[in-house]
């Protein structure tokens, strides 16, 4: 597979815990496609989803984030991911309240929404910051601006949630190009370079989402046979348990819930994390947490020894819901575990021994390891957007809805026009009629979910068809069409086929964010993109004055008792000068001018020394 040379679009993997950037480039050899994910400044592959906002107004994302939420609590949001989409009467939204150190609230429509230095911000602002930073790792990676990205979404999320994970494309200044399933991207990953007919089964259990997506590859046709999951189903909830299990024998003992306590409920997630990594390669590890609270008698430690089998057991029932979903999905794709040829795992907990061997004794066969967990996601995002760039050849995915689309009818009945795991793009009609004499007008009330009654299933969005002539209750006609495009984002039209009258819509669910408040937004975020940058090159410029003062001093240190006299002080006026600017804070025109006087002045303590030789 040879590339054209054509605009670059990225793909993202938005992650619950962690996100990766990719690309997809020609081989400098062979001009042959290459996938390569992009590391960020700190040269790790991947970037923690964590955000948060300093005293000062400094918006932090990533590692730095993550390493100052101990002292910053509640103002360091993450595993937002899991309220994209999500109203705030949410039984899951719930439980993320009980569990979070930020603050989750209600907006005025009823969405689920975090606070932060007394502002609230919606679940797409927040994510729109990591995508954000995922675009300048690429940018500063490739030099050059970038604006088209292909983001990936658990299979399981339904219209709101990719609505709003697009909303949150577009703060952060990108054009999503196309919304893809990770299970369906790794799938492209491992599968792109097969040419042999396969199924494959693609468990997917990462931070804060499940999903299990069985699929036929043959050919370079990729099509998604069923999908399933559960998008409350995750790491952060098998860190849940280790967390409720110190805490509770903490309060047994002590009397004092730490749950209650913002910081010591930070410490608790950092340590419950870091046992469950251990205990992925190893069988005993200990969990320290010293002065975590303060009683009577003076301050009082955490400290626990905790076994692989104790985990295992604490997270049992978890496997087990992820095992209960790929039988569901095994079924609705006609199969059973023995027409699986492979099993690719993906998502950081797939590396859990527990899971691996859950995951083994269901499909009856050792699963895949020949890709990596953590980056398969965004390599196949990169390879969908690579395509639709048009720089490789063109890649057919055939991918399906993830839960059943209709509308309410008499009596509060939920009637599916669209069922789920139907191939998208695909599109439905049905005829239906009034239910009361001389009706002028028809609402239509979209929904999404698999009950029987509209009352059970996500509201999607809801519009009226005017201007029907008066009639007898069942005369008129009226024409209702679904359309999913290949977003998995529905479109609506409602025709009355006596006068012809059309009302069409894309659905912006409830839960959705409007024009209005997506642009003003994106006005928002351009403003800070500036001051972000600005404080970007005051660190690098105070980072690189650090290191020139520690060399120049060295150097004096050294050398002089070989060095004019006069050099010596002009070198140590121009260091004073720039050490005084770094404490006081400088601006950064002062801070550069003063880092360049250094320089050249360090530059005259060698051409002291070897000036004179040949």
């Amino acid at each position: 597979m040879l590339l054209r040379r054509m605009g670059k679009v990225i793909g993202i993997d938005l992650g619950t815990t962690n996100s990766c950037v990719a690309i997809v480039e020609a081989a400098a050899s062979s001009g042959a496609a290459q996938e390569k994910v992009i590391p960020n400044s700190e040269g790790a592959r991947t970037t923690p989803s964590v955000v948060a906002f300093a005293a000062n107004g400094e918006r932090l994302v990533g590692h730095v984030a993550k390493r100052q939420a101990l002292t910053n609590p509640e103002n360091t949001v993450y595993a937002v991911k899991r309220l994209m989409g999500r109203k705030f009467r949410d039984r899951e939204v719930q439980r993320q309240i009980e569990l979070a150190p930020y603050r989750i609230v209600e907006a005025p429509n009823g969405d689920a929404w975090v606070r932060v230095r007394e502002r609230d911000m919606s679940p797409p602002e927040v994510s729109a910051l990591v995508l954000q930073k995922m675009r300048e790792v690429a940018e500063a990676f490739l030099g050059e601006e970038i604006g088209e990205a292909v983001v990936t979404v658990p299979a399981y999320f339904d219209d709101a949630q990719r609505q709003a994970t697009k909303d949150a494309g577009r703060i952060a200044g990108l054009d999503v190009k196309r919304i893809i399933n990770e299970p369906t991207a790794a799938a492209l990953a491992y599968g792109l370079d097969k040419s042999a007919r396969e199924t494959i089964a693609v468990y997917d259990l990462g931070g804060g989402t499940f999903d299990i997506s069985i699929l036929t590859i043959e050919a370079g046709v990729f099509s998604v046979r069923a999908t399933g999951g559960d998008t409350h189903l995750g790491g952060e909830d098998f860190d849940q348990k280790l967390i409720d299990l110190l805490a509770q024998e903490f309060q047994d003992e002590n009397g004092i819930d730490l749950r209650k306590d913002r910081m010591a409920l930070q410490r608790l997630k950092e340590a419950a994390e870091k046992a469950k990594h251990e205990l992925s390669s190893s069988l005993e590890t200990e969990a320290n947490i010293p002065f975590v609270a303060t009683g009577s008698g003076g301050p009082l430690h955490l400290q626990r020894a905790i076994k692989r089998s104790e985990l295992e057991l604490l997270t049992a029932d978890l496997v087990e819901r992820t095992l209960a979903a790929c039988a569901t999905t095994l079924q609705d794709a006609k199969m059973s575990a023995a027409d699986v040829d492979t099993v690719v795992l993906v998502g950081g907990m797939t590396r859990m021994p527990s899971v691996q061997k859950a995951v083994k004794d269901f499909f009856g066969r050792e699963p895949s390891r020949s890709v990596n967990p953590d980056e398969v996601v965004a390599v196949g995002a990169a390879l969908q957007a690579a395509a639709l760039a048009g720089t490789v050849e063109e890649v057919l995915l055939l991918d399906v809805t993830p839960l059943s689309i209709g509308v309410e009818t008499g009596g509060g009945v939920f009637f599916r026009l669209i069922e789920r795991n139907r191939t998208i793009p695909t599109e439905a009609s049905e005829v239906f009629t009034t239910s009361v004499d001389n009706q002028n007008f028809v609402p239509i009330h979209v929904l999404q979910g698999e009950r029987e009654m509209a009352a059970d299933n996500r509201s999607l969005a809801r519009f009226e068809l005017t201007g029907i002539p008066p009639a007898p209750r069942g005369v008129p006609k009226i024409q209702v069409t679904f359309r999913v495009d290949s977003n998995g984002i529905l479109h609506v039209e409602a025709k009355d086929l006596g006068t012809g009258r059309i009302q069409a819509m894309r659905v912006t669910p409830t839960s959705g964010l409007s024009r209005d408040q997506i642009d003003h937004i994106v006005d928002e975020a351009e403003k800070f993109r500036d001051t972000d940058a600005l404080r970007r090159d005051l660190a690098e410029v105070r980072n690189q004055a650090e290191t020139l003062l520690y060399t120049t001093e060295q150097a004096l240190e050294g050398y002089a008792d070989l060095l004019d006299a006069g050099v010596v002080e002009a070198v140590r006026s121009d260091a004073r000068r720039l050490r005084e600017l770094l404490d006081k804070g400088g601006e950064l025109s002062d801070l550069r001018q003063a880092y360049q006087d250094l320089e050249a002045a360090a530059f005259r303590i060698a051409e002291s020394m070897y000036g004179g030789q040949q």
